[in-house]
């Protein structure tokens, strides 16, 4: 993941201007991946760029990670990281907003879609790294927090363009993700955060918004703009084939959302069964992988996912991805540690599907639920292992050899796989 994280003594070039230094990368900008057309053959994406998301994603297993300190106690990384999040939030002036999502690798806009997951999920990375940051960069965070709230309380009740980049309306994950932004600012003791007036009618709105994405069955992943100032109805989705989704489950690690929600679970046992054996969106490696080795299932992101890296060239039924397999079993651990704590199991006839996935019934103690959850998740990760080259993750994985494909060495993917083996130490 580091090799994907620029500093003053490891620098980056823009790949369509080689030799142009005025393009190359400042300090802390997070590369989503080193990979690029000319580099990677079967593909037509380029990731060297600096996406807002994906950059707090992964600056917050940096953050976690207990990384050696400079004199001070600060992480230079980190400084880094804070320094050209302002950069990019300085440079992103009308007609773009302080939503935008996407920078080159010197910290200029590139022309892409303004997306209101990423200042949330920045601030709650910023306050996560705070005490790793020396005393100048500590004011910087202060005040690029300041904004980030400020800025969001401004749209949170809107619509934008969601995770995955493909459509606009009400986003579950994103509306998650300022959820989650909103509390921690409320909670936060650093000097100089604001505490606006709106942020507890915000945080109210926002956790009925989330309840409206429940159709009855599972979590809608994006809700349609019906204009006119109507609130948006679960019957009503943007498109088609787009749930259940990955993303209801990143809207509980990244967001707001609690692990032991039953709707999220039931959600969840949905998105595992559509990808094993019967399923509507069957990938033949995960019937391999059990018949042979006992691991996995890998997941995707959406039953009629297309995208593999090469967009001239769509795969109906998409692969599985590195990020999301390791989410799915970051969140069979963060439930197990929810288990042992509260010597509970949150099962239900919503969540009754899940759980017996793992093999747990009503008569299964919590402590052997929390046993069967995390060597669930752990056949999840092996899955992942097995498939990576030499530990090497790419973006995806072909659905039907296992092979690595799409983008290679994926940010993400590191940062998502890191994630659950923190929440698996605490889990066991």
């Amino acid at each position: 993941m580091f090799r994907n994280i620029a500093s003053d003594g490891f620098v980056f070039s823009d790949p369509r201007s080689p030799g142009d230094v005025s393009r190359d990368s400042k300090p802390g900008c997070i590369i989503a991946a080193p990979s690029f057309p000319a580099s990677t053959p079967g593909i037509d994406q380029d990731y060297v760029f600096h996406w807002v998301r994906d950059g707090a994603v992964a600056a917050m297993e940096v953050a976690k990670a207990g990384m050696p300190v400079r004199p001070g106690g600060t992480v230079q990384t980190l400084n880094d990281y804070v320094q050209f999040a302002d950069l990019c939030h300085s440079n992103a002036q009308p007609p773009l907003t302080k939503g935008h999502a996407c920078f080159e690798i010197s910290g200029e806009p590139r022309p892409w879609s303004e997306q209101n997951d990423g200042p949330a999920l920045q601030t709650i990375t910023i306050l996560a790294a705070y005490d790793q940051l020396d005393v100048a960069t500590r004011k910087q965070a202060v005040d690029l927090v300041n904004a980030n709230v400020a800025y969001l309380l401004g749209v949170y009740e809107g619509p934008t363009t969601n995770l995955w980049e493909e459509h606009s309306g009400y986003s579950f994950f994103a509306r998650s993700a300022q959820l989650r932004c909103f509390e921690e600012i409320q909670a936060s003791t650093v000097a100089g955060i604001d505490k606006p007036a709106g942020l507890r009618p915000a945080v109210d709105w926002l956790r009925q918004a989330l309840a409206e994405h429940w159709d009855g069955n599972r979590y809608v992943s994006v809700l349609a703009d019906p204009g006119g100032g109507a609130r948006p109805s679960p019957q009503n989705p943007v498109v088609s084939g787009y749930d259940p989704n990955i993303d209801i489950v990143q809207a509980a690690l990244y967001g707001a959302l609690p692990v032991t929600d039953t709707g999220l679970l039931a959600t969840a046992a949905q998105l595992r069964s559509q990808w094993e054996e019967g399923g509507t969106a069957f990938y033949p490696i995960n019937k391999s992988d059990k018949d042979q080795f006992g691991i996995g299932p890998m997941f995707g992101r959406y039953p009629e996912d297309s995208y593999d890296g090469d967009t001239a060239h769509p795969v109906r039924g998409g692969h599985p991805w590195a990020l999301s397999t390791c989410n799915v079993a970051e969140l069979h651990y963060r439930l197990a540690a929810e288990i042992k704590a509260g010597n509970s199991v949150p099962r239900d006839n919503l969540s009754a599907p899940f759980f017996a996935q793992s093999g747990i019934d009503t008569s299964t103690p919590p402590a052997a639920a929390a046993a069967a959850l995390t060597a669930t998740g752990d056949a999840m990760v092996m899955a992942v292992i097995h498939h990576s080259d030499h530990l090497e993750l790419s973006e995806q994985f072909d659905g039907t050899t296992g092979y690595q494909r799409s983008v290679r060495n994926l940010t993400w993917s590191y940062a998502a796989c890191l994630s659950a083996m923190r929440a698996r130490a605490e889990a066991v």
